[in-house]
């Protein structure tokens, strides 16, 4: 039976030496997009592969570059590009496995965050494959470091997440310094307008490809949508760490900050942990990969693009703590767990607004996910009178921050409505009212429905607005209104006791000088016995007739209570001034 198996690598095109090597790492048959990819890439056509992550596509396009590299050659022979530092790393690892008993087949990883003089030093040598990540691929063809002018394979890794990390731009740099007659491989999840696009423009006559993934999501791995909240999702992780107790876990996160943030709070609660993301620099992401894949932490708290290609063995479970954002995402996530013919997990934490992405994604992948609630250890009844005591509580506290803040001289808490808006309610004599805004239940039937009002303290008021009981009987209630200090006053705006008694009342009156003037505005004290006070009147300097404003009095009789009122134009006289 083996050797059956053997036979169909060979039947493809592959050389017994390599065969020997992918027996050596447990390979020992073909799988669907190695079967249809290798004996086309070895006739040296153009290729557009759509296969998803998990697939054995990345031997696909790495068994017949090392079937046709020539170890004698200086020059690269066979360019990888791949949109992260991770999956240039996976791959990098994979074309070594292979390459350990083949002689003079040299590989190189160049991307971000490596020691420059050290990559130039191994550059030195004769290199046949690189495999790059933009950004440092082109800081080396910017310093002429590297030479891809003789390059004769180009394979494109993972083009549809390349283009949407924005890779575009670099990507047509790159391909600029590549010959025009050479062969180019784009491998791709999925098959987007920009792909296509991309194909179009720098392939020829390309042969496509197209294999439908492993039925993971169906055969492999038990899918179970866990109902919570936002704010309650960090306590229902914790609680199905504790019930599941994976051996190695993926965390997936929306974003970096986030992922941050849990992988804090698990490693607060001595949860085994560490975080992947773009953030860190590259020896932090290598150091955190080798202890997740020696089991020296146990959850590895990641995004999307971080844990893109992430291949390591024994991965039990998946958490979705975060939604993913469509199909493609959702398969790529649980894709961590499931492999090599074992088992896996995956809960995805819902939250209500993610309910409708929910279904998207089984409609995507054809399969209603397990829903599961998590058990409180409750019956129905109890869960009920829960949720109900809970509403109550959260009543009772808000009601008693009210009445603490009331407490401080600001009157009694307000009553809480029983009726909501829009509704309509009748008294006992039959009378229709409506509420209106955040009504309460008035407690009296001499009280108009409205605002935010509140109990009156005696018979005598009107209830409305924020009204507060009158010291004494003899003012009218309304507004923020004091007690006057004596009975010779309107009640009126934020009035001051007379300093004596031939003033009335109104505005922030002074006390005036002598006993010739009458109490009005800010007066000043007249040079001589001559003048009546009033306005800021001047000592006239010679004869003659002079027009001085009459005294102005801040009472009104018709004031309205709480509100304070403009003085009345004062009258004008004119009088003699003797010499």
């Amino acid at each position: 039976m083996e050797m059956a198996k053997l036979t169909d690598f060979l039947r493809l095109g592959i050389h017994k030496e390599l065969i020997d090597a992918l027996q050596a790492n447990g390979i020992t048959e073909p799988t669907p997009i190695q079967e249809k990819a290798i004996p086309v890439v070895l006739e040296g056509k153009d290729v557009i592969a759509q296969a998803q992550t998990g697939t054995g596509k990345t031997l696909a396009f790495v068994l017949p570059i090392l079937e046709k590299a020539d170890p004698q050659a200086t020059h690269v022979q066979a360019l990888i590009l791949t949109p992260t530092r991770e999956l240039a790393l996976q791959i990098t690892a994979e074309v070594k496995k292979l390459t350990e008993k083949l002689e003079d087949i040299q590989v190189l990883a160049v991307y971000g965050g490596q020691d420059v003089n050290q990559q130039l030093r191994k550059l030195a040598r004769k290199i046949q494959v690189v495999i790059a990540t933009p950004g440092r691929l082109l800081d080396h063809l910017r310093r002429g470091t590297i030479d891809l002018s003789q390059v004769s394979m180009f394979v494109l890794d993972e083009a549809d997440q390349m283009l949407h990390m924005g890779f575009l731009p670099e990507v047509e740099d790159i391909m600029a310094n590549t010959p025009f007659e050479k062969q180019t491989l784009l491998f791709s999840a999925t098959m987007s307008e920009q792909v296509q696009a991309l194909a179009k423009r720098f392939m020829q006559k390309p042969e496509n490809i197209k294999v439908q993934g492993k039925r993971i999501t169906l055969e492999d791995i038990r899918q179970i949508a866990v109902e919570t909240t936002d704010r309650a999702k960090q306590a229902t992780l914790r609680s199905l760490l504790d019930e599941v107790r994976p051996f190695l876990a993926v965390i997936f996160c929306r974003t970096k900050r986030r992922a941050s943030t849990l992988n804090a709070a698990l490693q607060g609660l001595d949860y085994m942990s560490d975080e992947l993301h773009g953030d860190l620099s590259q020896a932090k992401r290598e150091d955190v990969m080798k202890r997740f894949r020696e089991a020296r932490i146990q959850y590895l708290v990641a995004t999307d693009v971080a844990a893109r290609g992430l291949d390591v063995e024994g991965v039990t479970h998946v958490f979705n703590y975060d939604i993913p954002e469509d199909v493609d995402s959702y398969i790529h996530r649980i894709g961590r767990t499931g492999r090599a013919k074992e088992k896996g997990t995956a809960f995805t934490l819902v939250a209500g607004k993610d309910w409708g992405q929910l279904r998207e994604i089984e409609e995507g992948i054809n399969l209603s996910l397990e829903r599961r609630e998590m058990d409180r250890g409750e019956s129905d009844d109890q869960k009920k009178q829960t949720r109900q005591q809970r509403s109550e509580t959260g009543r009772a506290k808000k009601d008693d921050r009210r009445g603490d803040k009331q407490g401080r001289g600001k009157g009694k808490p307000a009553e809480r409505r029983q009726q909501g808006s829009g509704e309509r309610r009748r008294d006992g004599e039959g009378r229709q009212e409506k509420d209106r805004g955040f009504e309460r239940n008035p407690k009296e039937r001499d009280r108009a429905v409205g605002g935010f009002e509140r109990k009156p303290k005696d018979g005598n008021r009107a209830a409305g607005g924020f009204d507060r009981k009158p010291k004494d009987g003899s003012r009218a209630t309304g507004g923020f209104d004091r007690k006057p200090k004596d009975g010779n006053r309107a009640a009126g705006g934020f009035d001051r006791k007379p300093k004596d008694g031939n003033r009335t009342a109104g505005g922030f009156d002074r006390k005036p000088k002598d006993g010739n003037r009458a109490a009005g505005g800010f007066d000043r004290k007249p040079k001589d016995g001559s003048r009546a006070a009033g306005g800021f009147d001047r000592k006239s300097s010679g004869s003659g007739k002079k027009q001085v404003a009459a005294p102005r009095s801040s009472a009104r009789p018709n004031a309205t209570p709480g509100k304070r009122t403009s003085p009345a134009p004062a009258k004008r006289t004119s009088r003699k001034k003797s010499r």
